[in-house]
């Protein structure tokens, strides 16, 4: 068993029942680290989710990390980062049957996300139905205008560049 815990600093921390840090993980993203307010996970406990006070939500997978922490190929992978709200992120869940993630924000409103990609399908009190079988057309809500990003494989939010040096020259010449 793993206590997943989440902190102002945007850093998740995940710890061993006897206290231990086991991983720490921070997420990618183009902005500076915000605190993250809300956590869950899937039923099965394959992807962790995480809510921030911006109004990002943000995916991983964990599933192979959990069958074996020891092993340092089975990584936990940030998949998706999308805006769900203007403010911040108060409660999340994921609802397995239906693949969708529901999100509730302090400005009021409940909206319904499919889980895979980021996709907006409506919020709670719509006038119409919730169409959860059309993906295929990419709407935002009014008050957010970021699509979903998709994290590459390849790409390291901790990575450190290679540093390299330029010497100043004076050339008398120029």
């Amino acid at each position: 068993p793993i206590l997943v815990s989440a902190h102002e600093n945007g850093c998740i921390c995940l710890w061993s029942i006897q206290g231990n840090l086991v991983k720490e993980l921070l997420p990618f993203s183009k902005y500076p680290s915000v605190p993250l307010t809300a956590l869950c996970t899937d039923i099965s406990t394959k992807m962790l989710l995480a809510g921030s006070k911006e109004g990002h939500i943000m995916r991983w997978s964990i599933a192979s990390f959990l069958e074996d922490p020891q092993n340092t190929k089975n990584q936990i992978k940030e998949e998706l980062c999308w805006r769900a709200h203007s403010t911040e992120v108060v409660d999340l869940f994921h609802e397995e049957e239906k693949n969708v993630v529901v999100t509730a924000s302090i400005d009021g409103s409940v909206r319904l996300w499919h889980a895979t990609n980021g996709y907006y399908l409506g919020y709670f009190g719509q006038p119409r139905k919730f169409e959860l079988s059309d993906i295929s057309r990419l709407i935002l809500p009014c008050d957010v205008n970021n699509f979903p990003t998709v994290i590459k494989e390849g790409r390291k939010h901790m990575e450190k560049k290679k540093k390299f040096e330029y010497p100043l020259m004076l050339d008398r010449d120029k």
